[in-house]
Order: structure tokens, then C-alpha cells, then sequence
């Protein structure tokens, strides 16, 4: 899992990267990030090497396909999702070649004595497992809201940037700031054995929305065609990618 690991942190950061960074920087800053937590962990071994090397591929794949999507329909989504899909069943796939983690990174964790660290040598599976977490968290920042994306404009719920038209979006705002965070409060209370606590934010959501979708029905009114029925598919179907994104990371945790 260290691999894998090491993998959905450089997407993660590629995806962070995005809107502040030239477009040809941005796989640089994702296989910099693959290359430098592979070197702090002590993963220096040759097949080590050369399976994160072949990873860069599906990353670089992924940043492609996903960028040209954004502006249009068509096989791109397929690509963006499929190369996201690919890079952690390669590298679960040959996992059982990973060296174990350790090197300057749990030397560092051990020195420092951080609370969620433990009172144990960090290393190994100790390791193994912060390391998945944090790339898990940094994913459900950005990149999810991409794949929540990607899924809406490829099943025709949210229309393409740059089309030129409204989007069920204008209509009912929050999506990017309330994803991230509902993304990263059910991983929390999931890491921390409160199953249920994470049930409630996912049914709070609805409850929070359903006032607003209600007052919009009501209205019946649309903006350039986008009426209450675009808007429930829209929250509907952005909510369920979104807690499959977050309860997909928190089930790769156990």
C-alpha cells in the first residue's frame, strides 16, 4: 500500500497545483512528490524504482485526459477516469514487491514524537498507514471534486465549461466548498470508529438542501433551461460520487 500511497499523494498534489501553476508544470510537481516520498520512505530498491516509474504514467494520463475534458463531452472522461482507476490497481497489483517503508521519513516521525504517531517505532505497516491517510486526505480536497466533475458532465447532469451555458450549478451554489469538506469529515469520523457520526453528515446534507430544492420547485421557474429537475440530477447524483469518493478512501484505510 505504500506504493499506492505514494501515488494518490502525487495526484493529490498535482490536483492542488492546478489552478496556480503553468499546465506543463503541473505532472512535474505530482512525479516530484512520487519521486521525493519514495526517497524520505526508503523505497529505493530496484523494483521499488521502476514500478513507481511506470506509474507515472497513468498520473501523467490522468492530468491529460482530465484537463481536456473539462471544456467538452466525449471519451476524454472515460480516459481522465480510467487512468485514475488503472494507477492504483497497477500498483496494488504488484504491492507484494514494495519494499518495507522506513528511511529518513520514519526516523524523522520517530524523532519528532507526534501524537498520532503512537509510542512505538514508526516504520513498516506504523508507517505504511500514515502515509496512506495523508494522501487519502489531500485527495478528497481536490481530486475529487475533479472525478465528482468529470462523472456529472459524462452522464450530462452538469454541462461542459466553457459551453457558454448555465449550469445547475449557478443555481445551487456550495458544491465545491461543502464537497471537500463533507468529503474529509466523513473520512475523519470513519478513522476515528464513529461509523455512525459519518451517517449523520451524509444525511444532514440532504436535510440542509431539501429547503432549497423544496422553494425551488415551488417557483418553477429556470435560468436558460435549468429548472428544478437538472438541479435535484445535479445534487443527486455530485452527492452520491462525492460519499463514494470519501467512503472508498476510508474502506482503503482498514
Amino acid at each position: 500500500m505504500t506504493w499506492l500511497a505514494l501515488w494518490v499523494l502525487g495526484v493529490g498534489v498535482m490536483d492542488l497545483c492546478r489552478p496556480t501553476r503553468p499546465g506543463w508544470l503541473v505532472p512535474v510537481v505530482g512525479a516530484v512528490v512520487l519521486y521525493g516520498g519514495a526517497l524520505l520512505a526508503g523505497l529505493t530498491a530496484a523494483a521499488d524504482l521502476v514500478v513507481l516509474s511506470a506509474s507515472i504514467i497513468p498520473l501523467v494520463l490522468w492530468w491529460t485526459a482530465s484537463e481536456r475534458a473539462q471544456g467538452r463531452r466525449g471519451r476524454a472522461h472515460l480516459l481522465a477516469l480510467g487512468a485514475l482507476l488503472a494507477g492504483p490497481l497497477l500498483l496494488l497489483g504488484l504491492s507484494g514487491w514494495a519494499s518495507t517503508p522506513g528511511g529518513p521519513l520514519a526516523r524523522w516521525l520517530a524523532w519528532a514524537e507526534l501524537p498520532f504517531t503512537g509510542d512505538g517505532p514508526v516504520g513498516g505497516r506504523a508507517l505504511e498507514h500514515l502515509l496512506l491517510v495523508a494522501a487519502l486526505v489531500v485527495a478528497n480536497v481536490a481530486t475529487a471534486n475533479i472525478v465528482v466533475r468529470l462523472v456529472l458532465v459524462s452522464v450530462g447532469a452538469l454541462r461542459p465549461r466553457n459551453s457558454g451555458l448555465a449550469q445547475p450549478a449557478d443555481r445551487l451554489r456550495g458544491g465545491r466548498l461543502l464537497g471537500p469538506m463533507e468529503r474529509l469529515l466523513i473520512l475523519g469520523l470513519g478513522l476515528a470508529g464513529q461509523l455512525t457520526a459519518a451517517g449523520l453528515v451524509i444525511g444532514a446534507k440532504g436535510l440542509i438542501r431539501f429547503p432549497e430544492l423544496q422553494a425551488k420547485a415551488k417557483d418553477g421557474s429556470t435560468i436558460d433551461a435549468v429548472g428544478i429537475d437538472e438541479i435535484t440530477e445535479y445534487f443527486l447524483i455530485g452527492s452520491f460520487v462525492s460519499w463514494l469518493v470519501a467512503l472508498g478512501s476510508l474502506a482503503l484505510t482498514r
